[in-house]
């Protein structure tokens, strides 16, 4: 498996198409898997499932077609892209399954920074509990902090996972992020940890291999939430 991390901000729509040719030799045979990790400079991607409306801000950044399931995400410095190329012919074919490791890599990773990474029912991503910011009720927030779209061909994946590192948080205002209005977005850094991008990609590739495993089928399909 090849794992690389690329220098520099990735102009997204080379590095998209670099991707899918990437993929197509996997899924021929020619290539290995591949984890790229990355920054984008600011821009806005659309997913299949996007609402037009959720847009707020059309002329901040520009807004790439990605392809991928989901809604509207920001990419920008100071956020950890991960694109994960896995032939899932090799490990099961079940994408809930796929989906929850991915989950689970992430909140593995958080967990490196004493930072408790949550499900929620009906929200794809990882999430965390804001006891310092309180919303109606007097109940603690919960904000994003890291986001997930992916998809299949021949299935083989593409596309993947986005963490806050130290992202401009204001950049998100421009979408409705995920299409989910009532939370907000957070990063390691507005929890107040001087957490860098190297420190994550640390403890990203730490828990790598129980991510692989779990595709292998070491544990159950369903997500625990």
């Amino acid at each position: 498996m090849e794992v690389k991390h690329i220098s520099g901000f990735a102009p997204y729509i080379e590095t998209l198409a670099a991707m899918e040719a990437r993929v197509a030799q996997i899924a021929a045979g020619t290539a290995d898997e591949a984890i790229w990790l990355l920054e984008h400079p600011p821009l806005y991607t659309a997913g299949t499932s996007t609402n037009p409306a959720d847009l707020t801000d059309p002329n901040r950044f520009p807004v790439h077609i990605a392809g991928r399931g989901g809604q509207y995400t920001y990419h920008g410095p100071g956020q950890r892209v991960v694109y994960v190329m896995l032939d899932l012919n090799a490990r099961g074919r079940d994408v809930r399954r796929f989906v929850c490791a991915l989950e689970d890599w992430i909140i593995a990773a958080l967990d490196a920074f004493n930072v408790r990474g949550e499900r929620r029912a009906g929200r794809v991503g990882v999430w965390v509990v804001r006891p310092d910011r309180l919303g109606a009720g007097g109940a603690p927030t919960e904000d994003k902090i890291a986001a997930i779209g992916v998809k299949l061909r021949r299935w083989v994946s593409y596309h993947g996972i986005s963490i806050n590192v130290e992202p401009d948080l204001s950049h998100f205002s421009g979408i409705v992020p995920c299409g989910i209005k009532n939370h907000g977005v957070t990063s390691l850094v507005d929890l107040g940890l001087p957490v860098t991008l190297a420190d994550l990609d640390a403890a990203l590739l730490a828990e790598l291999p129980q991510m692989l495993a779990r595709l292998s089928g070491d544990g159950p399909a369903e997500c625990k939430v």
